[in-house]
């Protein structure tokens, strides 16, 4: 079965990636930008928006979305199979390959291996009395166990407010601990810190109805159990309990304590002298990978989906279905080149239409939308400047590399990024200011909200060039940077506050002037001026005027003409 993972998470059943059905739109690549759920495919029957009505729909409905999935594309899956022993053995060229057993003693053998098993192994911490909790992945999801008793949960992320919000109707007190603040969502943009679906015990805390919330390293709670209770000690930094302090504000004991103190990877199906380096620090639950998702000493090992969201940590959405499916596919792109020869996809036009090109996917685009500052758009100058090719949703990280990577040849190229302003989410910060947005174009650059951001470079960033950088920063400098400014509508379409100030960026890029004339006008310009704007070189003057279509040759034809 496909999915197996949502037969027990979220424990509660509802799931928090947003099903929006409705957009106002058709299209479904923007359509997309608002869908959390579903795969990237183009069977269009296979959209969350057909299973569920719920805006955040049960996980027994995705259980049943997977399996479709599998089954109408037919996907070639070996369930119940269960790997183990994975080992990297190099071969004489230089050359690796893996081998692998599952439980019956079959042995696998690949030259590139991809693992994508998620973040699925709770994560327990050693800590004095650990054994008197009781895991998120094991507690009664069934309020009335928890009637009239006190509640301690250890944890402040989803899981741990999840498990709060089901049962605080049936408790007498619940309170919460963790190392850190808490983090709302809405003020960090980040998807997974503390959704609003999760956050009633902040009501209930603030409103002074018992419940609470306080910070404490869980490794240095002990919890000790005396008459069928349950006691929480502190140990501080000079030494002193503070439970011997009399207002002590966890002295009560409590009937339960629970762990939400969420997932890591499990890294046990690796053989010892083939174990994957683990992260450092908070991303220490995630594999360490190079940004071509590939394990940092164990080539030939890839990792897709969840387990590659150390690259985005607390940054894009790469940790979640609606950001992986694009970093999934990146992938897809990277080994097709490397395995196969065959070139990242790409368009060529002619460079007359590249202000339309790019408004288009800037407005439609949900690859870079929802993988902001991580996946971004790439324009290639081609033939002297006269045609683009335009490649769609590639790491940015990977831009020094971007030949191997690709199969295409780097000059001239212009970068298009998704950015929030660097200074205007995070705890503590008031996101909902008066002033938290502009709407003047020239102040694009002090945008706050999501707007597309585009990098000239006259040759390709270097390695050295992204590590210089600030860690704020996106990306090197460029020798030329657009900011569009930010929309409250996220449509980058009116006239004069989003097209005009583009086109004059594009035009410096192009070194020509991007305007569309008509044939008079350009008739005109020949007889007045020494250099034409590239559509009246690139059309009038090659006899192109309107490009024929059956739709005017109609139109002609009705006409008498």
């Amino acid at each position: 079965m496909s999915g197996t993972f949502f037969l027990t998470f979220p424990r509660h059943g509802k799931l928090i990636s947003i099903n929006k059905r409705h957009t106002g739109k058709t299209n479904k690549e923007f359509n997309f930008r608002h869908d959390w759920n579903s795969l990237i495919s183009d069977d269009e029957t296979l959209a969350m928006r057909h299973y569920s009505k719920d805006f955040f729909p049960q996980k027994s409905t995705y259980v049943r979305y997977l399996n479709d999935f599998q089954k109408k594309l037919g996907l070639n899956v070996q369930y119940n199979t269960d790997i183990r022993r994975i080992q990297s053995v190099e071969g004489e060229k230089g050359n690796y390959t893996f081998t692998m057993q599952d439980q019956r003693g079959t042995t696998y053998t690949c030259n590139t291996l991809i693992v994508a098993t998620g973040i699925s192994k709770p994560n327990i911490p050693k800590f004095e009395g650990v054994e008197h909790s009781v895991g998120y992945e094991d507690v009664s999801i069934n309020p009335d166990d928890f009637e009239g008793k006190t509640v301690l949960i250890l944890g402040r992320g989803n899981s741990a407010f999840e498990t709060a919000d089901a049962i605080y109707g049936a408790t007498s007190v619940v309170h919460m601990v963790a190392r850190s603040r808490v983090r709302l969502s809405w003020a960090t943009h980040y998807v997974g810190d503390l959704r609003a679906v999760n956050n009633g015990l902040l009501d209930t805390y603030q409103l002074k109805s018992l419940d609470g919330v306080l910070e404490a390293p869980v490794n240095e709670v002990r919890i000790v159990k005396q008459d069928g209770k349950y006691f929480v000690l502190l140990n501080s930094e000079d030494g002193i309990e503070e439970n011997e302090i009399d207002n002590f504000a966890v002295r009560e004991p409590y009937d339960v304590v629970i762990r939400c103190l969420g997932f890591v990877y499990d890294d046990s199906i690796f053989s010892n002298e083939s174990l994957p380096a683990k992260g450092y620090g908070r991303k220490g639950k995630y594999p360490f990978i190079t940004h071509d998702y590939q394990s940092k000493n164990i080539p030939g090992l890839y990792f897709a989906g969840t387990m590659t969201h150390s690259l985005d940590h607390r940054k894009s959405a790469g940790g979640f279905i609606h950001g992986f499916r694009y970093t999934a596919q990146a992938l897809h792109r990277i080994l097709e080149w490397k395995n196969h020869g065959i070139p990242w996809p790409a368009v060529t036009r002619p460079v007359t239409e590249m202000l339309n090109t790019i408004l288009k996917r800037i407005n439609e685009a949900s690859g870079t939308y929802q993988m902001f500052q991580m996946l971004g758009d790439v324009i290639l100058f081609k033939n002297d400047g006269l045609e683009f090719e335009y490649l769609e949703e590639y790491p940015i990280n990977l831009l020094p590399h971007f030949e191997n990577v690709t199969g295409r040849g780097v000059g001239r190229m212009i970068v298009i990024v998704l950015e929030y302003g660097a200074n205007f989410s995070g705890p503590g910060n008031d996101i909902f200011r008066l002033d938290r947005a502009t709407g003047e174009p020239a102040e694009g650059h002090k945008s706050n909200f999501l707007h597309p951001v585009f990098y000239y470079y006259e040759t390709v960033p270097t390695v050295e060039d992204m590590k210089r950088k600030p860690k704020w920063v996106t990306l090197p400098m460029p020798v030329r940077i657009h900011h569009i400014v930010e929309d409250f509508l996220t449509n980058w379409d009116a006239p004069f506050s989003h097209i005009l100030p583009l086109r004059r960026f594009l035009e410096y890029c192009v070194g020509g002037d991007l305007r569309n004339f008509f044939a008079e006008s350009c008739f005109k310009l020949a007889l007045t001026h020494q250099t034409l704007p590239l559509t009246c070189r690139e059309h009038y003057m090659n006899g192109h005027g309107l490009v024929g279509t059956e739709q005017i040759v109609d139109r002609l034809n009705v006409a008498n003409l």
